[in-house]
């Protein structure tokens, strides 16, 4: 069964019409080549358009395009598993002559099946000498449709790829804009502005670096490049502002505590990440029996992932991780964007921990894939 399912995958019925017209086309050419050959009296001796019908343009026809379909099918598996250019043109040169070959054997067993020639009369040599007869035409048209699968496969790729970047840079705006919504809101900006006000008084050091650390935090999220990925270092850079802004707000009931592996910061990692992870936990990690909170951050590999895990010890979650992806933006946002870049290569999860003592997020991506 699973045999059937992978082969569909392989099959694309909009390529096979496309070679099915092109070789149709072919035929109309040939059949119009024979008509004007007919019609100025170049075409000498018997000819016996049945046959040639029947023969010459239906089963060579069918044979062709059955043919072409295990090649575009055949081609698909070359381009996903990265063959060279010498082995798939090698092959192709070896298709192109079983083609003709498979055509003539055909044609022969069909005359022998239904009288037109005996066993007697059959000769091999004949049969190779028409072979070799149109060798360069079925050379030529072989490479000229297997010219328009990888001319098909490359469109279809180009398209995908415009498609998925313009995907990525909508999604990477909308970030930037969640970001603002939701960070930006007026109690946001008049709590860390208030905070700032009162510090004037008590410390004016700590005043100026918060209204510093609020001009790199903005400076980042509204005119930094809409690049897809960055490095982990520049990632945590970011992060950073925001958690000095944080600790301002909450510095006697929050707790930030980080685990990062020094050989990670050079990996690239999908561009505003961890501060919507982050804000995710503060924000529903809080409650009226939780109002002391502790968050840690760790960044870790494990074997060819980079693993991040955020965890709380705070309120624990009342639904599952599909219904939180429901009720967030900033969370589907996240899934989006990682399945977008990894394609079904990646981890995702937020849940309670087991030991029933806060909340975790974990993120497991690849490393050095994009």
């Amino acid at each position: 069964m699973s045999f059937f399912k992978n082969k569909k995958n392989y099959i694309d019925t909009k390529l096979v019409l496309v070679l099915a017209g092109f070789y149709a086309l072919f035929d109309v050419v040939l059949i119009s080549k024979i008509l004007y050959m007919q019609s100025f009296g170049y075409e000498k001796g018997y000819f016996s358009w049945y046959d040639f019908l029947v023969y010459n343009i239906l089963f060579d026809y069918v044979i062709v395009v059955t043919f072409m379909t295990l090649i575009a099918i055949s081609t698909k598996r070359f381009l996903n598993k990265n063959y060279s250019w010498v082995k798939i043109i090698s092959i192709h040169i070896i298709f192109s002559l079983l083609i003709g070959m498979v055509i003539r054997l055909i044609i022969d067993l069909h005359g022998l099946v239904t009288g037109m020639i005996t066993f007697q009369e059959y000769n091999i040599q004949t049969s190779f000498r028409r072979f070799m007869t149109v060798i360069d035409l079925n050379f030529l048209i072989y490479f000229a449709m297997v010219s328009i699968i990888y001319a098909y496969y490359y469109i279809k790729v180009v398209k995908e790829a415009e498609k998925k970047q313009n995907k990525l840079q909508t999604q990477l705006v909308n970030a930037r804009m969640k970001m603002l919504s939701s960070q930006l809101q007026p109690h946001f900006l008049f709590n860390t502005l208030n905070s700032i006000a009162v510090l004037t008084d008590i410390d004016v050091s700590k005043a100026k670096d918060t209204i510093a650390d609020l001009s790199d935090f903005l400076r980042e999220i509204l005119y930094d490049n809409d690049s897809n990925t960055i490095s982990l270092e520049k990632e945590l850079r970011v992060l950073e502002y925001y958690l000095n802004i944080l600790n301002v707000r909450f510095s006697d009931h929050l707790v930030i505590k980080k685990t990062i592996d020094d050989t990670l910061l050079s990996k690239q990692v999908p561009a505003l990440l961890l501060q919507p992870i982050l804000e995710n936990s503060i924000k529903h990690g809080y409650s009226y029996d939780h109002t002391d909170l502790e968050v840690h951050i760790t960044i870790t590999s494990e074997g060819n992932y980079l693993v991040i895990t955020v965890e709380n010890n705070g309120a624990l979650l009342m639904v599952d991780h599909a219904a939180l992806l429901k009720k967030g933006m900033g969370l589907a946002n996240i899934k989006d964007r990682l399945s977008n870049l990894y394609g079904k290569d990646y981890f995702f999860e937020i849940s309670n921990n087991a030991d029933g003592t806060g909340v975790r997020t974990l993120i497991r991506i690849p490393l050095d894939t994009l």
